[in-house]
């Protein structure tokens, strides 16, 4: 959500924000919806005031056995009273305009955020790790993982497509996976583990940004909550309402949890294989600081996800988004693109974002500066720590043998109960 004082300060500065993002002007629209609300929210007030003052004067005029003054006070009661419901409901509808319209205009982009249309326009900032050689050619996963467990057939049976059935030591693995990322990002990045729900209300959806532009990108139940596109939404929304102290280090949080997408926006890409599923699972990285903290608390996040990559030996890229590739909430977003050899491509398997006070507001989470008597709001972030499917994926791209089989990374040898390598199956 946006600053309605800022804007009104200054219409052009805004707009010209939202051109970067490709968005059209509206602060004239934003401006005039917040004078009519203002206008009537004033109207209301005095009505009210005076309202208060006649009905006053109404008891001291019969006490005085001023009758005529007394009538004609109650008749200026009656009035006023008839003509406030008019303006309590140009009051609420201007402000529901108002609010609805803030809601769906995109976050403001930070200063040093490329200006670019698509992904195209992103600017490469790191390349990490060597691209392996290999002595044959490199199959994608979606050729060897049926032999070693990803059952593609029996998923699509049970559910539909974009759904898969994992068996064996693959499955094994994908969990391995996630404990690793746990057990990195609470004992080494410092991360306080969460276990939060996967289904969650309107109100936790809108504080962080999923509604109301993309409710079709989710899955909604039929009483009416939501499954979490990403724990981001529950880890964020824990602090919604409040008025925390001030978080001298930011609070840092991080969650396992199943995910469930829609895709709604993305028919067609990814239909081939585990890259893109409506079931998935992410560990999520969220941190909540004070606003002069985020921009270092950005950094720090990306490379918690980046240590992930190094650790398994998976080469990658960073990327900064440039402004038309830049998620709805976000002022800010480096991806982690992962090498696999078997498409031959860097692909996306975490995206950090600093989203400033754009959720705070929409949630109402603040913080008490020491020695202060206002509020601010907080600043949130959010990250994948990483991606759990997608990391599978790229393990199985880059430690494929000519075999078939897939070398388990040494970091994962802890979890995988003496499983050196996954071996394809009759």
């Amino acid at each position: 959500m946006h600053d309605i004082a800022t804007i009104r300060a200054n219409p052009e500065a805004f707009d010209a924000a939202l051109k970067r993002r490709g968005a059209e002007p509206v602060a004239d629209k934003i401006v005039a919806l917040d004078a009519r609300k203002r206008e009537a929210q004033t109207r209301v007030q005095e009505a009210q005031s005076r309202r208060n003052e006649a009905s006053k004067a109404i008891g001291q005029a019969m006490g005085q056995g001023d009758k005529d003054k007394a009538e004609a006070l109650k008749a200026e009661v009656a009035e006023i009273k008839a003509s406030m419901p008019e303006w309590e409901e140009a009051e609420q509808k201007a402000g529901a305009e108002l609010t609805d319209l803030l809601a769906r205009l995109p976050n403001i982009p930070a200063d040093d955020v490329p200006e670019g249309a698509d992904e195209e326009d992103n600017v490469e900032m790191a390349v990490w790790g060597e691209k392996r050689e290999f002595a044959f050619e490199p199959k994608e996963h979606a050729d060897i993982g049926p032999a070693l467990g990803m059952d593609f057939e029996t998923g699509a049976a049970l559910s539909g497509a974009r759904f898969t059935f994992l068996r064996g030591d693959i499955a094994r693995l994908h969990r391995a996976l996630a404990q690793f990322m746990l057990d990195k990002q609470t004992r080494e990045n410092g991360y306080t583990e969460c276990n939060p729900p996967v289904l969650v209300n309107d109100d936790a959806m809108y504080g962080t940004d999923k509604l109301p532009k993309f409710a079709e990108d989710s899955f909604q139940t039929t009483d009416g909550r939501w499954l979490v596109p990403t724990s981001e939404v529950p880890l964020t929304a824990s602090v919604a309402g409040q008025i925390i102290d001030e978080p001298v280090e930011p609070i840092r949080l991080t969650a396992h949890t199943l995910c469930f997408r829609s895709e709604a926006g993305s028919a067609g890409r990814d239909t081939r294989g585990f890259i893109r599923q409506h079931q998935f699972e992410k560990v999520e990285m969220v941190s909540i600081c004070r606003p002069e903290d985020s921009e270092a608390e950005h950094e720090r996040m990306t490379a918690c996800a980046e240590g992930i990559l190094q650790a398994l030996g998976l080469p990658y890229r960073k990327v900064l988004l440039c402004t038309g590739d830049m998620g709805f909430g976000a002022k800010k977003t480096y991806d982690l693109e992962v090498w696999l050899p078997g498409q031959g491509a860097y692909r996306e398997i975490s995206s950090c974002s600093n989203t400033g006070d754009f959720q705070a507001r929409r949630m109402n989470a603040r913080y008490k500066p020491e020695g202060e008597k206002k509020t601010r709001f907080v600043h949130t972030l959010n990250g994948s720590g990483l991606a759990v499917g997608r990391t599978l994926v790229a393990v199985m791209e880059n430690y494929q043998q000519e075999d078939g089989s897939v070398t388990v990374p040494e970091v994962l040898a802890p979890y995988m109960g003496g499983v050196e390598k996954l071996a394809p199956q009759s």
